[in-house]
């Protein structure tokens, strides 16, 4: 230990009262009854119905493992697990460039930015019920369909979009995209605004064009913001229920049949309080595995994302 550095105080808690803890704990006090009633609470209740059999107006009974095991032998868990595994790789293919490249076009914007800006975070304004109706009116698969009579103007379709099983998952991806792509560009131009002009310039005097300064410069700038976004996307595509839900319904033939879709099915499919056991059962187990996804994702890119 340095001797100059002065002696490391200690806390008790009369030196915890003066510091004015009370005053600090009771204007916190709302915000942990609000966070434990509406957070905590429903999520140890749902740690404990998984063990149950319960319908949530009767006796409950406990039933241990019965749930997992029953959800783990169901035939239909692995083609929801494809399904939503499919959902995030399409997202992940074109869900996830697509903000970056709009971002980084708008950033070399000298006019009209705040209008471009304004113009790709409007479908993140639309709430999110109406903006899947709205498409599903533009995915009427017959000739007369929006999308269908646009590109027949050029020749092409028309296609099923919904209706088929093959171009289902495609076009619920595309509407995703769509929907969440303003609230991420929003984010990368921000962290853009954070990097250096003087990289920008150093670039342009070795004679680098646009796509080495954002190869070079760009990328690696927003490595940290990139890894973030990233790991945001997987969690939220590993729960995607909105868009087949209201869409296809799981439909065509199970086609987008996704697993927050099969809990819902579980809780409130054949009838009200059909199987809560199961679907809290099967609700934990993607909570542990989202869990132990992100913590080796973080351990595998620590190094990455702050170098």
């Amino acid at each position: 230990m340095d001797p100059a550095l002065p002696p490391a105080r200690r806390r008790s808690p009369l030196t915890w009262v003066r510091g004015g803890g009370p005053t600090t704990l009771l204007f916190a006090l709302p915000m942990i009854v609000i966070f434990g009633v509406f957070s905590v609470w429903p999520i140890l209740r749902s740690v404990v119905m998984a063990f149950q059999e319960t319908n949530l107006t009767g006796t409950a009974k406990w039933v241990g493992l019965d749930n997992f095991a029953w959800v783990l032998s169901d035939p239909d868990l692995p083609l929801a697990i494809g399904n939503t595994a499919y959902f995030a790789l399409l997202a992940l293919v074109f869900g996830f460039p697509i903000p970056l490249i709009g971002a980084v076009l708008m950033s070399e914007v000298k006019r009209l930015k705040g209008f471009f800006t304004t113009l790709a975070y409007l479908p993140a304004v639309i709430p999110p019920v109406v903006s899947v109706l709205l498409w599903r009116f533009f995915y009427d698969g017959a000739p007369t369909g929006v999308f269908n009579q646009l590109l027949g103007w050029i020749g092409l379709g028309p296609f099923p979009w919904l209706n088929d099983r093959w171009w289902a998952m495609p076009s619920l991806v595309l509407e995703a995209t769509w929907a969440g792509a303003g609230g991420t560009v929003i984010i990368y131009l921000a962290a853009l605004v954070g990097v250096p002009g003087e990289l920008y310039e150093a670039a342009e005097l070795d004679g680098a064009g646009i796509w080495r300064k954002i190869w070079h410069v760009t990328l690696p700038q927003l490595r940290g913001v990139l890894f973030i976004t990233l790991i945001l996307q997987l969690i939220a595509t590993a729960q995607v229920f909105l868009e087949p839900y209201l869409f296809t319904g799981g439909g065509p033939n199970k086609a987008t049949l996704t697993i927050l879709l099969m809990i819902y099915n579980y809780a409130f499919g054949a009838s009200l309080g059909s199987d809560y056991g199961a679907a809290t059962a099967l609700s934990m187990m993607l909570a542990a595995f989202l869990a132990i996804f992100s913590l080796i994702y973080f351990r595998l890119t620590r190094s990455w994302s702050q170098s």
